[in-house]
């Protein structure tokens, strides 16, 4: 029996596992290994899709299947293949256009289950693909005919995010989607009910691990639902207030090594499910 047995940590990536440059502590490294050495199963859900968040998997040796696309996806990479994945209706091209002729020079990513495609470049999606390393494909968004799992609208002017979201919200079709806020410059379509905190039962039920035993850790808005739906809820030291307020407990931040401080506490008692 190991001191972790029937446990799942469940952490976002970028801002919590991930330091702001995009490197993962070796300390966090290390707290893993000890962690799954005593039974624990470790695995994130983040926005990326599995094809650009491979490295990380393998990185931090998760042993459970992840989460992607904002809650959308249940990729398994022993198997190498999705178990679940929800995708966007055709009429998603509607609101698309809508923003495209509203918000001059805003940045447009279409994700299809196996890539990105790049319809409208600016900084923010050069920054984009700099940060993930994904190729610049590029396509016509009325042209992409395969199942879409997100769209992503990027910008480094605020004004212009806050307009597409404005926009997002009045169109008639806006209730046939959810609409999140992933990082300043990026906003995201997805789904209808998808979120984070949807993706974690999924995730739990896969392992057959009991929703009380499972750790959530995030910054991001795209991590309340998430927070909420976990037993034990952790919020990183350099959160935003939403999810602090629903956080159960305040950890340090995603430069001082949160994931393995988090698994300290729960190895010395100070934590407890």
């Amino acid at each position: 029996m190991g001191k972790f047995d029937g446990i799942l940590i469940c952490t976002d990536l970028d801002g919590t596992l991930l330091r702001s440059d995009r490197s993962i502590s070796q300390e966090n490294l290390d707290a893993i290994e000890y962690f799954k050495s005593e039974g624990g199963y470790f695995t994130f859900i983040t926005g990326r899709m599995p094809y650009f968040s491979k490295m990380i998997y393998d990185a931090v040796g998760a042993n459970a299947p992840v989460g992607c696309v904002n809650g959308g996806g249940i990729y398994d990479y022993e198997k190498g293949e999705y178990l679940w994945l929800a995708t966007l209706s055709d009429s998603v091209i509607e609101l698309v256009e809508h923003v495209d002729k509203n918000v001059d020079g805003i940045g447009i990513n279409l994700n299809t289950p196996d890539k990105v495609y790049f319809c409208r470049d600016n900084a923010a999606t050069a920054e984009y693909r700099k940060a993930t390393g994904i190729p610049n494909l590029v396509a016509d968004y009325k042209a992409v005919d395969e199942p879409l799992a997100k769209i992503v609208f990027c910008d480094d002017n605020k004004e212009h995010i806050l307009r597409a979201i404005e926009l997002l919200n009045d169109h008639p079709k806006a209730d046939e989607f959810d609409f999140v806020r992933t990082e300043r410059t990026l906003y995201e379509v997805v789904p209808k009910g998808v979120n984070k905190g949807a993706a974690l039962p999924r995730l739990a039920a896969a392992l057959g691990i009991d929703m009380s035993k499972v750790v959530a850790i995030g910054d991001y808005y795209n991590d309340v639902a998430m927070l909420r739906a976990a037993g034990l809820s952790v919020a990183v030291a350099n959160a935003v207030d939403e999810v602090k307020a629903v956080a159960d407990y305040v950890t340090v931040s995603n430069e001082e090594h949160a994931i393995a401080r988090v698994i300290e506490e729960l190895d010395r008692g100070i934590l407890k499910l």
